[in-house]
Parts: C-alpha cells; sequence; structure tokens
C-alpha cells in the first residue's frame, strides 16, 4: 500500500475531488481526516472509510477553523503527513470583470485562495513536526490558460493557488516538504455539472478537450495519490495538469 502509515487531511472532502481521494487515500492505508461544511455527506464519507477516517467540520476561509481542523488531525493520528488543500467554489455570478459583483469576487477569493494559504499556514508545522511530508493545492488548468467563457474570480483564484505552490516548495524544499498543484480539467462532478447547466454550456467546453469528455473525480484522485506517495519524491513546486489534453491543444479532433 502507497500510503500506510501515513496520515491525510483532504478538505472539501464531502463530494467531487475530495470524496475520491478520502476514499483512495484510505484504501492505499492511509488514516484520513475529511473536513467539509457539509457535515451530513462528509460524516457519511467518513463512516464508509471507518476507523481509519475522521470528519471535522471546517470551513476554510476561516483561519480558526484551518487551525482546529489540523490541531485535530495531530491529536486523533498522532501527526500529519499529507495535507490535500482542496476545498473551492465555482459561483455562478462569477463572470467578466464587468458583471461580477465584489462580494462574489471576496467570497470565491476567501474560499479557493485564503483557504489554501490558511492550509498551509497550520499544516505546514504540522507536517514539519512529523518529518516532513507532501501538500497537495488543488488550482485548475484555467491557471494556466485564458477562457472566452469568463469566471474571472475563480481563475485569478487559480492562478494565486499556482503562484503561492511555487513559492511554498522553494522556501521549504530542504525541510523534507513538497508542495505541488494540482490542475484538473473540466470534471463530470456536481460542482461544475451544476454551473454548466445546459447542454450548449457543456458543448461549448467538450469541443475544446481533445479527448472528448469531461474528466472524472476518481482519476484526479488518483494524480493526488502519486503526488501524495513516495513515487513523487524528486516532484515539487510543478503544476501538474490532468486535463485530457486542453493545454496541449491548438486545434481539436473532429
Amino acid at each position: 500500500m502507497r500510503l500506510e502509515n501515513k496520515v491525510a487531511l483532504i478538505t472539501g472532502a464531502s463530494n467531487g475531488i475530495g470524496k475520491e481521494t478520502a476514499l483512495l487515500f484510505a484504501k492505499e492505508g492511509a488514516r484520513v481526516v475529511l473536513t467539509d461544511i457539509n457535515d451530513q455527506d462528509g460524516e457519511s464519507v467518513a463512516a464508509s472509510i471507518g476507523k481509519a477516517a475522521t470528519y471535522v467540520h471546517a470551513d476554510v476561509s476561516k483561519a480558526s477553523d484551518c487551525e482546529s481542523m489540523v490541531a485535530q488531525a495531530e491529536e486523533r493520528f498522532g501527526k500529519l503527513d499529507i495535507l490535500f488543500n482542496n476545498a473551492g467554489i465555482m459561483h455562478s455570478d462569477d463572470g467578466d470583470a464587468g458583471s461580477t459583483e465584489e462580494a462574489i469576487w471576496d467570497l470565491t477569493m476567501n474560499i479557493n485562495l485564503k483557504g489554501v494559504f490558511f492550509g498551509c499556514k497550520y499544516g505546514i508545522p504540522a507536517l514539519k513536526r512529523a518529518g516532513g511530508g507532501s501538500i497537495i493545492n488543488t488550482a485548475s488548468f484555467v491557471a494556466l490558460l485564458g477562457a472566452a467563457t469568463p469566471q474571472l474570480a475563480y481563475t485569478a483564484s487559480k492562478g494565486g493557488v499556482l503562484a503561492m505552490t511555487r513559492e511554498l516548495a522553494v522556501i521549504h524544499a530542504r525541510e523534507n516538504i513538497r508542495v505541488n498543484a494540482l490542475c484538473p480539467g473540466p470534471l463530470r462532478t456536481e460542482l461544475l455539472m451544476k454551473f454548466l447547466d445546459t447542454e450548449a454550456k457543456k458543448q461549448r467546453r467538450l469541443v475544446h478537450i481533445p479527448m472528448g469528455r469531461f474528466g472524472e473525480a476518481s482519476e484526479m484522485a488518483k494524480a493526488a495519490l502519486y503526488l501524495a506517495s513516495e513515487d513523487a519524491s524528486y516532484v515539487t513546486g510543478t503544476d501538474f495538469v490532468v486535463d485530457g489534453g486542453i493545454t496541449a491543444a491548438y486545434v481539436t479532433p473532429e
């Protein structure tokens, strides 16, 4: 098992990438701390894993919640080896610079960017106490290229996650702490499908994906497993892109 005797904390773990990663990490031998604001689903996922998992309510936009989730991980399982800052939102009112309201901008930044900062702020000392470990921050392919279907706050927040990931990777590289950004392409998750609520919106995206389909959360979980494991022992500061070929494409297949 690739994560035997490891302790992982995963934010946004009640569904999507976070849920699939929690299930996979546990299968690979990790003890898992799941956090979210969706308590019912989060507790359900933890219960399905069993004694190797626990659920903690945490709003990642609040420093006190992030400090507490790390403390509870150490208290419950004795240490922290893997931190997956995955929680994020994609708001339906997030558009271009003219249409996006300040409140939507602030909400998106507070969760998607500040939430990663708080996770690292309180998680890194715990990783140091454990002798090192792996941090995975969920960014996005939109951190690497622009789109004419604007989600400006989301795009900016994920660009910030990518820049922060690189800097933290360099700062902590000689402390046995690896920091990488997972950059998914469009996924067939509840989050995105709720946003792409018409067939026309879905097709507008699919035409630009060389593989011709949306990705699955389980595929991102496998990428996160690689970054969390010793298989990635010489990997830090990367934008680990798992996007069906979008960022490689100019003209896609007919």
